[in-house]
């Protein structure tokens, strides 16, 4: 059996498998290459992604090592990687940083060996399923704490920051095909990965089989865009005292307490409860919307909190400046779960901002200060008890 004999059946068994990717490997040009790519990757076909795979490679993987590097490559084109990989300085660190990202998504038998594995570095208790923006700064942050002390004090990470720093692991060298592109056609680009992305979906639904989670509700931002909301003066207003403090120590400043010690700088930071209406009502249009605010809010300075409620809270997460999210929900609407969390819990956060599209009532009242931001299509609803906005350029 030659190459492209073993690639269609591995495909064809990956159908039956989780037939969902299988339908997504179908529908992309694949060719071999053995100059280009040391191992496999996705590259530029005219407007369309393509997959490259490295013959040799190819015959030294096991049959579940297949099915891992092509969930791997399909990954990175469903997380939109490869559109927003230049918005990251360092892209020896955003390679890693996506890959600890989709690899979480890969059973273990199935990852090819030499796939970064963030359970490798379990002292360093990263999140899980956080968003690759979320592992570049930890690597960043790092990679500064090894620089500086010799040792970030986890071996294993010491030595994955030295394999990046030599270029001993494998990058995404066929990306670089996608910085050459205007932002039009990146968008494009990504149009047609939508498309593809979306009639994977809807075959894998017509013969009854499942839409994995991580892809059923991934929503992604492919671009950041100016802010509907001047967040910076309502955080200055509105959000009413700070909950948490933070010190800094300063040379210029002098303890009185310990003279040799530096002074301390105080900074009050306020810590922000956003909810996140992940009903059926609300489109993924619109939670692009509303994550597209929410990065301004953090951008000002904000610690911040995400809720997602459709009838009940699905999850309560630290937000990280992600360009994604795993959307929980797509039930019913109410409203009360997350007014009775926020009641319960006055003293962590300052306010309360709720998106949504403002389809239901609330008969819970709130102890403090609640901002209701309703969708850009909403219409809007001045029942909703505490300050109502509609987000309009």
């Amino acid at each position: 059996m030659n190459n492209q004999e073993n690639l269609s059946l591995i495909s064809k068994n990956l159908m039956l498998k989780e037939p969902y990717y299988g339908f997504f490997i179908i529908s992309l040009n694949k060719v071999w290459d053995g100059k280009r790519v040391p191992t496999a990757g996705v590259c530029k076909q005219g407007i369309n992604y393509q997959l490259a795979i490295n013959p040799e490679f190819w015959e030294s993987l096991s049959e579940e090592h297949k099915y891992g590097l092509l969930k791997h490559e399909l990954l990175h084109i469903a997380f939109g990687h490869l559109t927003f990989f230049n918005f990251f300085s360092d892209k020896k660190l955003a390679n890693v940083a996506m890959d600890m990202e989709i690899n979480q998504y890969i059973d273990d038998e199935q990852l090819p060996e030499g796939g970064i594995n963030i359970y490798d570095y379990a002292e360093l208790n990263l999140d899980t399923r956080a968003g690759c923006r979320y592992y570049y700064d930890k690597l960043k942050q790092f990679q500064d704490e090894k620089k500086q002390n010799g040792t970030c004090g986890n071996s294993p990470m010491d030595e994955l920051l030295d394999n990046i720093e030599s270029g001993n692991i494998p990058d995404h060298s066929t990306w670089e095909e996608f910085d050459s592109l205007t932002e039009a056609e990146k968008k494009l680009v990504q149009k047609q990965a939508n498309r593809i992305l979306q009639q994977a979906k809807d075959q894998t639904l017509k013969t009854k089989g499942s839409v994995p989670g991580e892809i059923d509700g991934l929503i992604v931002i492919e671009e950041i865009l100016a802010p509907k909301f001047d967040w910076k003066n309502y955080i200055r207003r509105f959000t009413g005292i700070s909950t948490k403090v933070f010190t800094k120590k300063i040379r210029r400043k002098e303890n009185k307490r310990f003279e040799a010690n530096p002074g301390l700088k105080i900074k009050m930071k306020q810590h922000m409860l956003l909810a996140i209406d992940t009903s059926g009502s609300v489109s993924d249009t619109e939670l692009k919307e509303f994550m597209n605010e929410i990065h301004y809010i953090y951008k000002a300075g904000v610690d911040i909190t995400v809720v997602q409620c459709d009838t009940t809270i699905n999850s309560i997460m630290s937000y990280k400046n992600k360009l994604e999210m795993t959307v929980s929900g797509r039930g019913g609407t109410e409203f009360d779960p997350v007014l009775k969390y926020f009641n319960l819990n006055q003293k962590k956060y300052t306010s309360l901002v709720y998106f949504t599209d403002g389809e239901c009532s609330a008969s819970v009242k709130p102890k403090g200060n609640v901002l209701w931001v309703l969708s850009e299509r909403s219409n809007m609803n001045e029942d909703l008890p505490g300050k109502v906005i509609k987000l309009e350029l």
